[in-house]
């Protein structure tokens, strides 16, 4: 009985190992991010309250102030849906931004501009295009679904900022044919799965801009959820930083606030 025991166990683990060889990077890769996103699952919906820093290369600095309301969608073949509000300043004041995240289809995009009072409709060739003059494309604020991209695992290493933490570096890439990326370069770190920086080449190739996900806070059912987004273009120098307050989760959001005629009821 102890002989066929040590045989199975034997067995066992030469197909672990040949599996675990076996896995090519692009396998690896696209199992590393889906560990990531997996972690994030079961939120249901949030909201929360954030202050827009925008920095010119000089230095000089703007804020803005908005909402973020955001209902998830279970479904992995499915995106999330997401709606911005922005408070202040006040020729900002009433525009909002629904997002509808698809996954291999461009995402349905709508802006609301309360000069204009009207409804336009983002198309897909404007997506790379700054968000109310940050460094933040329209497509960034959409849902980064895990089906939205292909992947291929580069290397480990420490994570930037944060020597104590090893990171999984991996490649991503956009299936969406009119995104203003080519590629996509992430840290993910090995012991809560949260993307510590993602670096976005534009379609050249050339590296165009950094995001670091700092001041992570974990709140109940296991959700992580980082408090300060900064994003560098370094291209033009500018820079733009997203402070968020508290998140309220599953505050009973719903498929209708998510609609395209909540656009001009909001206040």
């Amino acid at each position: 009985m102890k002989i066929f025991n040590l045989i199975t166990v034997g067995l066992l683990a030469s197909s672990i190992f040949i599996s675990a060889q076996a896995q090519t990077p692009e396998e690896k890769g696209f199992e590393i991010a889906a560990r990531s996103d997996r972690s994030d699952r079961g939120f249901g919906d949030s909201q929360v309250e954030m202050k827009m820093v925008l920095r010119n290369a000089a230095g000089g600095e703007t804020s803005r102030t908005l909402q973020t309301k955001t209902l998830e969608v279970a479904d992995e073949s499915l995106g999330d849906e997401s709606l911005i509000y922005f408070y202040t300043p006040a020729d900002v004041e009433g525009t909002a931004l629904l997002s509808h995240a698809k996954i291999l289809d461009p995402d349905d995009q709508w802006l609301y501009l309360p000069a204009l009072k009207r409804v336009k409709r983002i198309s897909s060739a404007n997506k790379s295009g700054p968000f109310v003059g940050s460094e933040f494309a329209f497509e960034d604020f959409t849902a980064q679904e895990l089906n939205k991209f292909t992947y291929k695992f580069l290397r480990v290493e420490s994570c930037p900022d944060l020597p104590e933490l090893m990171c999984d570096v991996v490649e991503r890439y956009p299936t969406y044919q009119k995104s203003g990326y080519s590629k996509q370069v992430s840290w993910i770190d090995q012991q809560d799965f949260q993307v510590r920086k993602l670096e976005f080449f534009d379609r050249r190739g050339d590296l165009l801009k950094t995001l670091r996900f700092n001041e992570y806070k974990k709140y109940e059912d296991g959700v992580w959820r980082a408090h300060l987004l900064s994003m560098a273009n370094h291209k033009t120098g500018k820079s733009t930083d997203l402070v968020f307050s508290e998140y309220v989760f599953k505050a009973g959001l719903t498929e209708k606030d998510f609609s395209k005629g909540v656009l001009k009821r909001l206040r």
